[in-house]
């Protein structure tokens, strides 16, 4: 992804969040660090999506790269926004299975966080990797039934190599600290 397309992400993404609400731009960091996490791994065509899912996530979880949200209450609404309008930009592209493979991946993050156990940068590569693919669900069941994220890291570094989805990992395990 070039940097002009990657400012643009940024942009699209607050610009579209500033729009919604006037909490969501409140919200806005003016110290915003701008660097993709799992994008790279995938289409471009999805890179907005992925990426706007992903700052959900970490709205909700990690460490955002886009907002500050003043409250708990706050941060749980504007992750969700941003789940949904993700969704929204990836369904736009009529890839049912990508939709289906990033509804999977919102439940198996969700799992994993409850459980407080591993493999969420496993599963948020591979999915980045193999969008809309149908190559996920074994490798899903692995993660789901036996907390096993081999099989996903398999997937999405013969998908994308390893040393891009090494990148990817240890971007997202930065937003975690």
């Amino acid at each position: 992804m070039s940097s002009v397309a990657t400012a643009d992400l940024w942009e699209v993404i607050a610009r579209d969040a500033s729009e919604e609400s006037s909490l969501w731009r409140a919200a806005l960091r003016p110290d915003a660090e701008r660097e993709p996490v799992f994008s790279p791994l995938g289409e471009d065509r999805f890179a907005i999506g992925l990426e706007t899912i992903y700052e959900g996530y970490l709205v909700h979880y990690g460490s955002s790269r886009l907002f500050a949200p003043p409250d708990a209450d706050t941060a749980l609404l504007l992750g969700d926004y941003l789940y949904a309008h993700g969704l929204v930009r990836i369904a736009s592209f009529g890839v049912v299975g990508a939709v289906g493979d990033l509804s999977e991946l919102i439940s198996l993050c969700s799992q994993l966080r409850a459980e407080n156990a591993e493999g969420d940068g496993q599963l948020w590569a591979a999915t980045a990797a193999l969008l809309g693919a149908d190559r996920l669900d074994e490798a899903h069941a692995a993660l789901r039934l036996r907390g096993d994220a081999g099989p996903l890291d398999s997937a999405a570094r013969s998908a994308s190599g390893d040393e891009a989805v090494e990148r990817a990992l240890a971007a997202h395990a930065e937003r975690f600290r």
